[in-house]
Order: C-alpha cells, then sequence, then structure tokens
C-alpha cells in the first residue's frame, strides 16, 4: 500500500482562516495579530480578559526514551486534541516550536504526522513567525555588547577567560562548537575563546518560555551571568545594560502563536527548548491562555518521561503555577523492540520475547508518573501496520498487572477518530484526585537534588561529580544560588547518561561533567556524559531531501 507523505497530506488539506479558528477558541478580533491568513499571534490583552475564568483541565503527554524506531509523541498530542473535540469537549492544543537544527538535521520536521498534524506545517517548521531568530538576535546582541564593553575599557572588570555567554544560531554546526574571536588586530576586538550554541538551548529561550509577562520576561532577562569578574563575582545582562533593548527585540515572540490542526482544533505553538539540554517544554504563556480558553489543554514534554516530564513537573509547574491532571505516556511496539535488543532492520518481524525485554523502559516512566509524580496515566501504543495482536496483548497483560490502562492509537492513520478512545480515558482520569509531587525540595542542597532525581527518575544508584563540578557547585552555592531547580542535561536514549544501556537499566552512576546557573531563567543547568549544546549534522541530512518547486512549494520537508 502506498501512502501519501505528512507533506503530501498538509499540502492537499482546506485550512480554515485563521480568524475562525480564533473565533472558535473564544478570541475576539482585537486579540489577534495575523501573520497572513493561517497563522496569528495572541495579544496578551486575551489574558487579562480571562485572568478570574478558572483554569480547565490539563494533560501532559510524554514517552518512553526515543530510539531510531520512533514513537510518535507530537502526533498522539495533536491527534488527542483532535479527539477530545469530536467527543465533545472544548480543547486547545499547546505544542513546542520546530527548531531548524533537527528540521534539517536527523529528525526533520516537528508538526506531528499523517493525518494529526498542526498546519500549516512548512510555515511552522521553517520560519514560522520569526520568534527563534528573534531570540537568536537578542542572545547575539548581548554576546556583542559583553564584547564591546570589553574592547571599551572594560569598567565592569571582567575576566575574558570566565565569560560564560555565548553566541547561538538556529542550526546544526559542529564548526562552531570551539572558536577564537576578535583576532586580526586591537580594532577588531579581545582575542578570546569562544564557541557557538543552537539556538533552542540559549537561556533565552528558556526565559521566553518560563516568563509569565513581559515585565518578568524583562525582569529574567536583566538577571542573565555572562561571565565572572577577576574577583570571581557575576556579571549580568543589567550590568551592561542589555535587558531592555533585548526586551524590545523579544516583545512580539512573547506572544503565543495560533494555528490548527487538520481537523480545525485550536492549537498555540510557541517556543521550544530542547529536553536534553534544556527544559523541554513550551511556553507558560501558552499553556496558560489554553486553560483559560478551553475546559481540555493538551501539552507535551520533550522526549521521555526522565527527562521532559521530569522538567515540566520540577521547573514549569513549579513557576507557573500549574499541575497536569493526566498524563499520557506513548510508547510504540517498535521503540519496545529496540529497547529489547532488535535492530531497526528486523522490527518488522513479530517478536513478543523482544517487547517483554524491553517493557521495563515503559514500567519505568509510568513508575515516574503515577508515584514519583503523582499523576495519573494512561500508556497510548502509537499503532503501526506491522504490529501483531500477540505483540500488543503482551504490553496490555503488564500494565494492567500494575493498574494502568493500555489504550491503541491509531491518529497517524485516522487523524481525531483514531484517539476517540484514548479521549475517553482522559477524561475519566482527570476525574481522579491527584497531588502532585516532586522528587526533590528546592531547600535541598545542588548535590541533593541531583543525587534524588538518579534515584527516584532515573533508577541509578548515584552520581560521580568531576572535579570542575565540585568547585562549581561550591561557587553557586556560594553565591546563593542553591535553593534553584536542576535542569538536567542529559541524552535522550537513556534512562542513564550512557545512549547504549538501553531498557531499564540499574546500579549506574551519573557522571556530573559541569554544573552552570542560568540565573534569568532561574535554574541550575547539570550536564552529564557527552551532552552537546550545538549538535551536528549526520552523514546524511534532511537538508538534502528538501527542495522548492518552480511554483513555490516545499517538498522532501518532512
Amino acid at each position: 500500500m502506498t501512502y501519501k507523505t505528512d507533506i503530501e497530506i498538509a499540502e492537499s488539506a482546506e485550512l480554515a482562516p485563521i480568524k475562525e479558528i480564533a473565533e472558535q477558541a473564544g478570541f475576539a478580533a482585537e486579540d489577534l495579530e495575523l501573520y497572513g491568513n493561517y497563522k496569528a499571534k495572541v495579544n496578551f490583552t486575551a489574558f487579562e480578559k480571562m485572568i478570574d475564568k478558572p483554569d480547565g483541565k490539563l494533560i501532559l503527554v510524554s514517552a518512553i526514551n526515543p530510539t531510531a524506531a520512533g514513537e510518535g509523541k507530537t502526533t498522539t498530542s495533536v491527534g488527542l486534541g483532535d479527539g477530545l473535540n469530536r467527543i465533545g469537549k472544548k480543547t486547545m492544543i499547546a505544542l513546542r516550536e520546530p527548531s531548524l537544527g533537527p528540521v534539517f538535521g536527523m529528525k526533520g520536521g516537528a508538526a506531528g504526522g499523517g493525518y494529526a498534524q498542526v498546519v500549516p506545517m512548512q510555515d511552522i517548521n521553517l520560519h514560522f513567525t520569526g520568534d527563534f531568530h528573534a531570540i537568536s538576535a537578542a542572545n547575539n546582541l548581548l554576546a556583542a555588547m559583553l564584547d564591546n564593553h570589553i574592547h571599551q575599557g572594560n569598567t565592569l572588570n571582567i575576566d575574558t577567560r570566565k565569560i560564560t555567554w555565548k553566541r547561538v544560531v538556529d542550526m546544526n554546526d559542529r564548526q562552531l562548537r570551539h572558536i577564537v574571536i576578535g583576532l586580526n588586530g586591537e580594532k577588531n576586538g579581545t582575542p578570546r575563546e569562544d564557541g557557538f550554541d543552537i539556538t533552542v538551548a540559549s537561556e533565552i529561550m528558556a526565559i521566553l518560555c518560563l516568563a509569565n509577562n513581559l515585565e518578568e520576561l524583562k525582569e529574567k532577562l536583566k538577571n542573565i551571568i555572562v561571565g565572572y569578574t577577576y574577583q570571581d563575582e557575576p556579571v549580568t545582562a543589567g550590568e551592561l545594560n542589555a535587558h531592555g533593548a533585548m526586551a524590545a527585540l523579544l516583545k512580539d515572540a512573547l506572544k503565543p502563536n495560533l494555528v490548527q490542526t487538520l481537523e480545525k482544533t485550536p492549537a498555540l505553538i510557541h517556543g521550544g527548548p530542547f529536553a536534553n539540554i534544556a527544559h523541554g517544554c513550551n511556553s507558560i504563556m501558552a499553556t496558560k491562555l489554553a486553560l483559560k480558553y478551553a475546559d481540555y489543554t493538551v501539552t507535551e514534554a520533550g522526549f521521555g518521561a526522565d527527562l521532559g516530564a521530569e522538567k515540566f513537573i520540577d521547573i514549569k509547574s513549579r513557576m507557573a503555577g500549574i499541575a497536569p491532571d493526566a498524563a499520557v505516556i506513548v510508547a510504540t511496539v517498535r521503540a519496545l523492540k529496540m529497547h529489547g535488543g532488535v535492530a531497526k532492520t528486523d522490527l518488522n518481524n513479530e517478536n513478543v520475547q523482544a517487547v517483554e525485554l524491553g517493557l521495563p523502559n515503559l514500567l519505568k516512566h509510568i513508575e515516574n508518573m503515577q508515584e514519583v509524580f503523582g499523576i495519573p496515566s494512561v500508556v497510548a501504543i502509537n499503532k503501526f501496520p506491522t504490529d501483531t495482536e500477540a505483540e500488543i496483548n503482551v504490553i496490555k497483560k503488564k500494565c494492567e498487572e500494575i493498574g494502568v490502562r493500555v489504550v491503541l492509537s491509531n491518529v497517524w492513520a485516522e487523524g481525531g477518530k483514531g484517539a476517540e478512545e484514548l479521549a475517553h480515558e482522559v477524561v475519566k482520569l482527570c476525574e481522579t484526585e491527584s497531588t502532585l509531587h516532586h522528587p526533590y525540595d528546592l531547600e535541598d542542597s545542588i548535590t541533593a537534588k541531583i543525587e534524588k532525581l538518579v534515584q527516584k527518575v532515573y533508577g541509578g544508584k548515584g552520581i560521580e561529580l568531576s572535579k570542575e563540578a565540585e568547585r562549581e557547585i561550591a561557587r553557586l552555592e556560594n553565591l546563593g544560588y542553591g535553593k534553584l531547580p536542576v535542569c538536567m542535561a542529559k541524552t535522550q536514549y537513556s534512562l542513564s547518561d550512557d545512549p547504549s544501556l538501553l531498557g531499564a537499566p540499574e546500579n549506574f552512576d551519573i557522571t556530573i561533567q559541569k554544573v552552570k546557573v542560568s540565573a534569568g531563567a532561574g535554574f541550575l543547568v547539570a550536564l552529564t556524559g557527552r551532552v552537546m549544546t550545538m549538535p551536528g549534522l549526520p552523514k546524511k541530512p534532511a537538508a538534502e531531501n528538501i527542495d522548492v518547486t518552480p511554483e513555490g512549494n516545499i517538498i522532501g520537508l518532512f
């Protein structure tokens, strides 16, 4: 059987004018800033009107540790939103914006798939409304002002060996990880070592997603630490007088973007921090807006529940004052086979034993959601044509033994219709009582926070701190940053910091290479293993297959 590609499905869809989608969601004409016929920004006035309205129900979609076989978390999120609307629930979806790095790298687009997509997918996957460009510009303005201050006399006494602020570009480019700048004479600045991060790893991205309003955005920008003095005192963006201009660049980017699904469910796509090197959640602004205007909000957190969901609970929930009412854990038979040791080339063959061997990964994520975080959960099996009844039954049986329902999701092929059963289960879960738990207390020491995450969430034994990490922890606690939440930068492919350890490994230690503070965003970052804040392109990047026709149609995007 020949299937249409995602982009072919998206291009053949008949989109409603965004004004109609906005009216359906409850937004007034004055709440919108139109970006053509099918995209809009939602103004801050929309928040002010609904400030006293009780929030609707919040559904958090997470997944097992990702594999090369694919899990379909965004596809499931979109399909579930459509499914909830189909059963009569006023629903809105709140998701992240895709980064150009993965779009042109290995992953491809990130707007869902099949008949569960947000559209216009070409725009969403490329420049969209320019949010990421604004974030890059604000980040690099700060970098330019920092180096200019040093060149113009350095009255703040900044030690160029202790500069922590990097430039960014929204592209996978390993050549930029380590560079030397300011060469070729005094007029060209002060020579020093530097490097680039990808835009989605920028603290500006995290700040945009964690700010509740424009004033809070400006205050967070002001608190960014760019480096340290010769006396080891932190230097901030506020001391460089950069925060006002940065906020001016970000003023429009802070407004959530409104688009639609193929079934015309309103969708807010806003912000896009990676979950393996940042906190992996869409913006607080978009999530809170959806909660006010919809009875049910579907949102997702990046990668597996050990990364995105944990950071949603420990960082976003704390800062936004919100808590999920239910969780969906997405898995596929194919991915569980890979966790069970099957090669990608053999996934189409029935292998019940491999599914059983891979199940501990799913079971650990269920444990995290229900016991560690305290969120009622359902498992959604994203269905593939090659799945067999025996393979699915072994998953159902094991999950039923621990009191968790398994629901088949066929949203790729059927859209919202393929998520109706899942939607009914989610509604049921939202009516059960839950109390959100955090794996650690903010009053814990930095080391204790990291240890509790490793032991409770990852299932590991403990941590090993490098000498550099030990020094950084001592300095950060001395500077008063010890009570901030921790954002773990860790491989997404394993519960451990070793991407080759699939399933649910035990008795492992996590090595903490570095610890740094994102004082503006309001969290600490612990870097583990070989996590890169600037990815590289694969041997055959997705960009090689992307082109544009003479008529202006984009092909090969996904």
